[in-house]
């Protein structure tokens, strides 16, 4: 039996023509980021512009770095989001409180350079509602997240995820499928790995991306 559908997650938007090139390609989720250090943050309501008058298949994602309340209300009185993603260092109760206060779903972020990191995983179940597994930054990096460097996929060879997950960290359209099938990532996140410049999609990325994703759906994983 072929594999189910593997989610696509195009994280970072800045732009109507890139939102629309992920919508057309079939993506799952789109994520905009309100962590300013980041060259793709926006504001809420730039991000309420984007996403306006999404299909209802389409997900939205809010990516926040240790947010406080008043962050996560300003947004979410602007955008409607479908799923927020903690990438800082939140606790299992500070993500129960998210989920209480604010009534969605959550997706904690977890860096991954060796096995031994994936031992954190546990401490998210009955939490967190997602993990998203990404290569932990570069020494002396002024964000989280991998800046567009995979992590050693082997690593995940016999793991067992206790959440639902997605795959993220320096993947592209050339390497995604092979990420794929190594790893049986069961959903993918992007960001720099389809974009032109700094912070800027192109939507001819976009596309190839989310096509290398669908070409796996027939094909074997582990």
């Amino acid at each position: 039996m072929p594999p189910k559908r593997v989610e696509i997650k195009i994280c970072g938007l800045t732009d109507v023509d890139a939102v629309d090139a992920a919508v057309a390609a079939g993506a799952d989720w789109l994520g905009a980021v309100f962590f300013p250090p980041s060259p793709r943050a926006v504001t809420a309501e730039d991000a309420a512009e984007l996403f306006d008058a999404l299909p209802e298949t389409v997900g939205t994602v809010g990516l926040f770095v240790d947010p406080d309340d008043a962050l996560l209300d300003h947004v979410l009185h602007h955008v409607r989001l479908d799923l927020i993603q903690v990438h800082g260092r939140e606790t299992p109760e500070r993500i129960d409180s998210i989920r209480l206060d604010f009534g969605l779903p959550v997706m904690k972020v977890l860096g991954v350079s060796t096995a031994a990191d994936l031992e954190a995983a546990r401490a998210y179940v009955d939490h967190a509602d997602r993990l998203l597994l990404d290569a932990k930054p570069p020494a002396g990096a002024d964000r989280p997240g991998g800046h567009a460097v995979p992590f050693d996929w082997s690593i995940l060879a016999g793991w067992r995820a206790p959440l639902p997950w997605m795959l993220a960290g320096g993947l592209t359209p050339e390497t995604v499928a092979e990420a794929i099938r190594a790893t049986g990532a069961p959903g993918v996140d992007v960001s720099s790995g389809v974009e032109r410049s700094k912070g800027i999609k192109d939507p001819a990325l976009i596309d190839r991306f989310c096509a290398a994703v669908r070409a796996t759906e027939g094909s074997p994983r582990r």
